[in-house]
């Protein structure tokens, strides 16, 4: 029994590790076709990072009872290793141990509390998998959809597999030690002594030397097979992100740890941003966005191979839960396997090679990677499904950056192709000629102030600079152009009047911040229009501004700094908030008792909360609103649903599945709320629609109304007035 256990262990083990190592070279091979990606700053707070969100599992822990058990089965595979070692040196004389540390009763107890709690966790996270599994009509909403079930099931069994020789070989140590009076203190045993009484207390030495040869043995066969299998797949990425989801995390975008969120990166060729002002010195061969796989960057192949197709991402989808194609779980699974499928063809060394290569290999290099679902390894409806709310990058537990990938496919058939859905013709005209997506005459931007009690100062007419006042108020283009977006300006200006805030806005000065046009692909407008606005800060001094838009706030907070204006952004919330805290404004309750009780509910905009954290501040103010009640949605802050208006999607007829906005509206009204607050006008137009809709087939009450925190907020100040 020795010899064979020995032969055929250590020829597996050969094998397993001569291809494991080939596999390695391979997918390094693989990423590295891949365009530069400067991501090795601070490379101190990066291991920060890594060492918090590996051995905290802190992105895991978003879903904590999952996260719990994912920790207990990760720390298994990684702490019990050792026993591997263990198992080899049993081999050739079943009572040996590791030197030193072997026999080291904190050892062994570590080790023994690893395999019993990973077994308890491998087993519930088979039971949630089988659970979930996809069945029927309503399988799409499975997140396990999609994801490759058999590679699942076997690394699944193979970690079960592995801890239960474990402990059946502990079992074996303590009864060999009581029999053979070396050892068989329970002290070393707690947690497997009974296994060894229990099942092998009949055996004779001989019996249980054999016993160990051969449990030995088939714990190296498991974890050898299973390191031969993966090698043979080098897209099976619920095995691989063992291996790569540490570097994916260490060269995540943001070394301090946050999400790749916020800011959208700019377009760039050779690891460099792209000049657009002097566009016309760019290699013509030089790809705008995405329209190859080997045009993402090393990261994002990096990324395609990390995913563990855990369907966290199409679970909270906003897109795929209302029946549109998009899924980020899919596209980051079809690009992988697009990319490996492919790679051969990028890497051979001459045409030659290349033309002896199978029809599959070639028939990969011939497919585009966006067009329609039959011939395109992207499905363009899928693409344009995006609403860029982050919510896929937000959950994902290894820091793949969706959102960048999705964003530069579109770019490239924006900017290459010139493909893109009909509306945003509309859209584009509107930003290039009038400097707004509603394509309005930029003199009417002043328009919301004509009916307020007090002047509202324009730079250039009221004041020289900024330096005169304290803020820049960012009106925005819905605040100044949308009837129900202008009830929300005129509320923040009266706030800040009533606190005593000095403020101007631009008036015509200002155009679009140019977010619609960037998150569409459109990022030569974007660019245009950032450096109009960029100028005009320049000119008039801007440092602090204020804004009611999140998607405004956002692409002044974070990406302007990309042309090399600093500035000091906050959100009206935030702003009141804190004048709120600094007894400068002051809500009073209702004098009217049959105001009293309302409910609120507040919906998170997705460019306020997950692309930039602000979640207390809105809270917080209508905390404090007396008389009032607060009610959340189940869907919140970190998982909040999308309104459906991002992305560019406010100008794009939603013609698959059903309605984003009227899905989070139903979600709203079902709260009770009499009130539904929200604080972007975007998302306040969605749901005010959202709204109408349902009060039109009755399944909302007249009185429910969609109002800005703001207005809330004002509401409850002039009561006292």
């Amino acid at each position: 029994m020795q010899i064979l256990a020995i032969v055929v262990s250590l020829a597996v083990t050969l094998v397993a590790v001569a291809l494991f190592g080939k596999t390695i070279g391979h997918i390094v091979s693989v990423i590295k076709l891949g365009q530069p990606a400067g991501r090795t700053d601070n490379p101190g707070k990066r291991t920060v990072t890594l060492a918090k969100e590996t051995l905290g599992h802190t992105r895991m822990l978003q879903w904590s009872h999952i996260g719990v058990m994912h920790w207990f089965v990760a720390f298994g595979f990684i702490g019990l290793f050792l026993t591997l070692v263990t198992a080899f040196g049993q081999l050739f004389d079943p009572h040996w141990a590791l030197p030193i540390i072997g026999h080291w009763f904190v050892f062994e107890w570590v080790s023994e509390a690893l395999t019993w709690t990973g077994l308890v966790s491998i087993i519930g996270l088979m039971a949630i998998r089988l659970r979930h599994l996809p069945k029927g009509s309503e399988g799409r909403y499975s997140r396990f959809y999609g994801s490759t079930s058999w590679q699942a099931y076997y690394v699944e069994y193979t970690i079960l597999g592995v801890l239960i020789c474990i402990a059946l070989l502990r079992g074996l140590e303590y009864q060999l030690g009581a029999v053979s009076n070396s050892g068989g203190d329970k002290f070393h045993f707690p947690m497997t002594y009974f296994i060894g009484s229990g099942l092998f207390g009949g055996l004779s030495e001989h019996g249980l030397e054999n016993a160990v040869y051969l449990v030995a043995m088939i714990k190296i066969l498991i974890s050898f097979a299973w390191m031969i299998t993966i090698s043979l797949n080098a897209t099976m990425g619920v095995a691989w992100h063992r291996f790569t989801a540490w570097p994916n995390i260490w060269f995540k975008r943001r070394a301090d740890g946050g999400t790749a969120l916020g800011a959208l990166q700019p377009i760039m060729v050779n690891g460099a941003p792209i000049d657009f002002e002097n566009i016309e010195e760019l290699d013509e061969d030089a790809a705008l966005g995405v329209g190859k796989v080997e045009d993402f960057t090393w990261k994002g192949l990096l990324d395609f191979t990390t995913c563990t197709e855990c369907g966290r991402c199409q679970s909270q989808c906003p897109a795929w839960n209302t029946d549109k194609p998009l899924s980020p779980k899919l596209i980051m699974m079809g690009l992988r396997e697009h990319a490996y499928a492919k790679a051969p063809y990028l890497l051979a060394s001459d045409d030659d090679t290349r033309k002896s290569l199978p029809e599959l290999v070639l028939a990969e290099q011939d497919k585009p990677l966006v067009g329609p679902a039959d011939v395109a390894v992207i499905d363009e409806e899928a693409l344009w499904a995006c609403t860029s709310c982050g919510a896929c990058v937000q959950q994902c537990p290894v820091d793949i950056e969706h959102v960048d990938a999705i964003m530069d496919m579109r770019r490239y058939q924006v900017l290459i192709e010139s493909s893109f859905p009909s509306e945003l013709n509309g859209l584009f005209k509107g930003l290039e000629n009038k400097g707004n997506p509603w394509n309005m005459n930029p003199s009417g931007r002043m328009d919301w102030a004509k009916d307020l009690p007090f002047q509202v100062k324009q730079v250039g007419t009221d004041v020289e600079s900024l330096d005169e006042v304290e803020y820049l108020f960012w009106v925005g283009c819905a605040g100044a152009f949308e009837d129900r977006a202008k009830k929300t300006t005129q509320a923040v200006a009266e706030l800040l009047n009533i606190a005593g805030v000095t403020f101007a806005v631009l008036g015509d000065g200002e155009t679009c911040t140019g977010d619609p046009a960037r998150r569409s692909g459109n990022e030569f407008v974007f660019q245009q229009l950032a450096m109009q606005n960029a100028e005009v800060f320049k000119e008039t001094g801007v440092r602090k501004v204020v804004s009611t838009c999140a998607h405004c706030f956002n692409t002044l907070k974070n990406e302007y700094s990309q042309l090399g204006v600093e500035l000091d952004v906050i959100h009206h919330t935030q702003l009141l908030n804190r004048l709120v805290r600094d007894g400068k404004l002051t809500p009073v309750a209702p004098a009217d008792s049959s105001l009293n009780g309302q409910t609120i509910t507040y919906h998170d905009p997705c460019y306020l909360g997950r692309h930039n954290q602000v979640y207390d501040a809105p809270r917080e103010l209508l905390d404090i609103i007396p008389g009032a009640q607060y009610a959340e949605m189940p869907r919140n802050q970190t998982k909040s649903f999308c309104c459906g208006a991002g992305g560019a999607r406010m100008w794009m007829e939603e013609k698959l599945g059903t309605r984003i906005n009227l899905n989070r509206t139903t979600e709203a009204v079902e709260t009770g709320a009499d009130k539904i607050a929200t604080g972007c006008p975007f998302c306040r137009v969605m749901l005010s629609d959202g709204l109408t809709a349902k009060q039109a087939d009755g399944s909302a009450r007249e009185s429910v109304e969609v109002q800005d925190v703001a207005q809330l907020l004002l509401a409850s100040v002039k009561r006292g007035e």
